[in-house]
This record gives C-alpha cells, structure tokens and sequence, in this order.
C-alpha cells in the first residue's frame, strides 16, 4: 500500500523542484536582463576589483591603494571630455586659491590636444606671458621630463614651484624649425582681472583677463572711474576679453548683467540633473546707459567670456569684432569629496539667450580683425587658434529653442569698497599699437559720427 503513495509523493516533490527551478530560471534570466540593460554595472565593477586585487597581489612592487584608485578614478573622468578631472588634495586647495586671483606658478592656460599638453592662453603680464609664450603652444617637456599623455593634473604640478624657481619648457610652434626651450622663472601670480583706461575722445577701454571672485567689484569700480574721468558719461566702450579663458560663471553673468535691460535671459544651462537647468536673467537695478559697445575676442576667449560676448551679441547690444572665439561651451561643477579631495565634473551645457550653443564652433565676429602680429599662412593660422572642436574627446554643440519654464536665477550683488588700482601708463602706450583695439576704437568713432550726422539731418 505504500508503494503507490510513496511514488505519488515522488512526483509531486519532483514536480516541485521542476517549478521552483524553472521560477529561479526565470528571475535570474530577469535580473540578468536588467543588469545587461544597465550596462552590466556589476560585472564592471567586479572586472575592476580583480584588476586591482591582481595588481596589489602580484605587482613586482608594493603599490599603494590610495593611489590606485585616484589613477583609476582620473582614467575615468579623462575618457569623458577634455574638462573633466580629478583633483587630489593638494590641486583642490590650489584650484580654490586660483579663484582668488593669486597662486604660484607660472600663469598659462592649458588643456591636451590628441594627446599633446598646448597652451590655450598665456595670463598676461605673467611670467609665461613675458618669456613668449603663444595661445597654440605645444609642450613637448617640463624640465627634462617629457609631457606625452601627461594628464593636466600632473603637469601643473611640474609647472608650480616655489617663486623665484626655474622651469624650462620645450615648445614647438608653427613656423619653429625644431623644439625651443623656454627658461621661464616661477612667480606668485596676482592676476588683475580688470584693466582699464580712458582713451581720447572720451571712450572707455576695459580688459578682463579672467573671471574671479572679484570681476563684478572690479568692473564696477573701473566704470565708475572712467564715467569720472570723461566728466558724466562715455561715449563708448571698447571690451577687450582677448586670450580670457574664462572662469567663474556667476562672474560672467553679473558682468553681462551691467548692460542687459532686467528680465532678460543673459545665458541658461540645461543637463540631465534638474539643477543643471537653470536661467540666469539681468537684475534690475541700475544699468550702463545705453552707449556703444565694441568687444574684442580671439581664439583665446573661452568659456565665461564667450558668455559676455554671445549675450551682448544676441541681445544686439555690441559688435563683436576679431577672430572666433575657443567654443568652450560646457559648465563644469566642482564637488568636494570625502578625502579633502575634489572632482571638476561637465554637468551642462551652456546656451546663449538665443539657443546658440558655442559648444566645438565658438563665437563668431561680427566684422573679422586679425591680429597683425599673428603668422598668416594657414597653417600657422591653425595653430594659433587651437580651439574646443580640436581637444581630444570633446562633445558636439546642439542649439537649442530658448527654455519657458526653467530654474530662474537672479545674482545677487555682492560688492565691496577696496580701493582699484588704475593700470600705468604702459597700457596706454600699448593701446596706441594694438591694431584690433584701434580698429574697434575707430568703429565706436564712426558710431558716433554717424550719430551726429543724423541729427544734423
């Protein structure tokens, strides 16, 4: 009698153990699904602990984990684009110090080009700037030390040092027939971010050289001055962001903000995270009165100025006037990290208020000046005028219809009263040989002289 239960039983645990496979099957198929669509995260993940675990376990010497995971961690951010990075402790105190405008080295701007460290601009009146150095550089060694695929990090490492140190750096350049070396004598940097001067006739000149945490004071305070000096007002202005690699984003919106009627979109930023959508619209308050306004680009404006001069160019409140612009036109977070340390991440792009986005193109002039004192021949043209669509990894502009609903924000005026001091009489002088400035300087007179005319009519 018990045979035919017992194999009754059987059959129904076997049936069991069928269903409850074919339901672990069928989930685990599910799981596997989903993990495949996320990109297998997880085995990545797992791929890079073994890789890491091989490397502490059979290395021929003893490697430090710490330092493992920070080349890992700048491995991952330079696969993304040119301005993504990490920064260890150390780079994370300094960047913060640069904002201010004053840190030790040797003032130029860098970035990679297929593989190769370049200059995008000098920061005048820097040591870098005064031993020669050219927006389009190419930086073959740091002392002795080749800088093929050196990441940015490091080689502003090599480059910083104590003031009074010396640095050589090989440069090849267009037009060079062979490397030449540069011995250049590190500095503290105390970057003036505006310069000024009232030129004859009553027009005013205003160079910003990069935005920091005090561009806005410092605007302010040069205007006012200058307004003081022409007894009243300007007849125009003449707004010089040559060779400016940009730099704090509020900077360049409170700049822009100066001569955009309030409520109107001055630039706007869109990414996948809500708070990378963002609007950023002029104030109300008091304004520049309405006089012409002439900026001067070259390929040396990036970033935060080509903010300024695609808003003011949008908003047909300036002729653009000189040569196209870096086209640098990402916004990067920086986001401090556990260990002291920081990560310069791109989170958005960035829109001017007509949906342009200057993203691997630039700004274009409206009446294109060359410098005189750039080569001529295309070539050496080329390289002079290293821009975005030429770093390695960069991502492709999209512009885009100007947003209706998006996060508003209005800056908010933070001024102070330290004392600006007025540039010497050297800008002056090399004022009158600035072949661009004088061109930009002669449109504001005609400007004026058409003015004249039609009243007379």
């Amino acid at each position: 009698m018990s045979v035919p239960g017992g194999k009754k039983t059987k059959m129904v645990v076997v049936f069991a153990v069928v269903v409850a496979f074919l339901s672990i099957f069928i989930i685990s198929s599910q799981q596997r699904s989903m993990a495949e669509g996320k990109g297998s995260d997880y085995d990545s993940i797992e791929l890079f602990t073994d890789v890491m675990a091989i490397i502490k376990k059979s290395y021929v010497e003893e490697v430090d984990t710490k330092k493992l995971v920070y080349g890992a961690i700048n491995g991952m951010l330079s696969s993304l684009d040119p301005h993504s990075s990490f920064m260890p402790p150390d780079t994370y105190k300094e960047m913060k110090i640069d904002t201010r405008g004053a840190f030790g080295g040797l003032g130029i701007e860098i970035s990679v080009k297929e593989g190769v460290l370049t200059v995008i601009s000098p920061i005048e009146d820097t040591p870098a700037y005064k031993a020669g150095i050219k927006p389009g550089d190419m930086i073959l060694k740091i002392d002795d030390k080749f800088t093929k695929d050196l990441n940015i990090n490091d080689a502003v490492k090599r480059m910083r040092g104590p003031k009074g140190s010396k640095v050589i750096l090989t440069i090849m350049r267009n037009g060079f027939d062979k490397p030449k070396e540069f011995p250049i004598i590190r500095d503290i940097i105390q970057v003036k971010s505006v310069r000024f001067h009232l030129m004859d006739g009553g027009y005013g000149y205003v160079r910003i050289t990069q935005f920091q945490e005090k561009t806005d004071d410092d605007l302010s305070k040069a205007l006012k001055i200058m307004k003081e000096e022409s007894k009243g007002e300007l007849k125009g202005l003449v707004f010089d962001l040559r060779n400016d690699p940009g730099g704090l984003l509020d900077q360049a919106v409170k700049v822009a903000d100066h001569f955009i009627p309030a409520g109107q979109m001055i630039v706007y930023t869109e990414g996948r995270e809500k708070e990378s959508k963002m609007q950023f619209v002029a104030k109300k308050g008091d304004k520049e009165p309405n006089y012409p306004i002439v900026v001067v680009i070259n390929g040396g404006s990036a970033s935060a100025s080509e903010i300024v001069a695609g808003a003011l160019q949008d908003h047909k409140r300036a002729i653009i006037l000189g040569t196209q612009s870096f086209g640098k036109g990402s916004v990067q977070t920086i986001i401090p990290l556990s260990d002291n340390s920081g990560l310069r991440l791109t989170t958005a792009r960035y829109y001017t208020p007509s949906g342009r986005s200057i993203q691997a193109k630039g700004i274009t002039p409206d009446i294109v000046v060359e410098s005189l004192e750039l080569p001529k021949t295309t070539a050496k043209k080329d390289l002079m005028h290293l821009s975005e669509k030429d770093l390695e990894n960069h991502f492709e502009s999209d512009d885009k219809t100007p947003p209706e609903d998006v996060k508003k924000e209005e800056m908010k005026d933070n001024k102070k009263d330290e004392k600006l001091e007025k540039n010497p009489q050297k800008l002056e002088e090399n004022l009158k040989n600035d072949y661009q400035v004088q061109r930009a300087l002669d449109l504001l007179k005609g400007w004026e002289l058409m003015k004249v005319m039609g009243k007379e009519k």
